[in-house]
């Protein structure tokens, strides 16, 4: 007979309670501010519960902790980074000037921008990174996907954003 929802509860917390100071670690190495730790601590513990029902009570808990947490500490930071890496380098000089001669061309950047604005945050650095005149296989280093995958995503957003160009200009 397995043990009950509640005594695997049990057990959950009394062996994260007494390994609570490797969440403490792991968390303060791979997250800066005290915010960031606590999330990092909640995201582990939280693989940690997923990962619970595996654990085989052979091998000791800590290192199985240790396994878990800083695969998702280190998980975390690359994802952060490439988040930041997709978000560095907003300034000024990147905002397009526009002669006010051509009045046609900004109508259609303005439409541009609209349609970019209410897709996916993820679409939206791919396609950033396509205008940019980045090749695939940098958009796919920056991104971290593969260059099929960008080929294949650019080919679909470029499509709908065509597709909400006719439909904005048939209004």
């Amino acid at each position: 007979m397995s043990p009950s929802p509640t005594v695997i509860s049990e057990q959950f917390v009394k062996l994260l309670e007494e390994n609570k100071g490797i969440l403490f670690k792991v968390a303060r190495t791979y997250a800066s501010g005290e915010e960031e730790v606590k999330d990092l601590i909640q995201e582990i513990s939280i693989q940690v519960w997923k990962a619970f029902p595996r654990f085989n009570p052979d091998f000791k808990f800590s290192t199985w902790l240790y396994r878990i947490a800083l695969n998702v500490a280190i998980s975390n930071l690359r994802m952060e980074s490439k988040r930041k890496e997709i978000h560095r380098g907003y300034d000024e000089q990147m905002i397009l000037k526009i002669p006010e001669e051509d009045q046609e061309s900004d109508q259609s950047l303005k439409l541009l921008y609209q349609i970019i604005g209410t897709m996916k945050s993820l679409d939206r650095a791919l396609i950033l990174l396509y205008l940019e005149e980045k090749t695939y296989a940098e958009i796919s280093e920056i991104m971290g996907i593969t260059e099929t995958n960008v080929a294949t995503k650019l080919s679909r957003l470029k499509k709908t954003i065509k597709n909400e160009f006719l439909k904005q200009n048939q209004l």
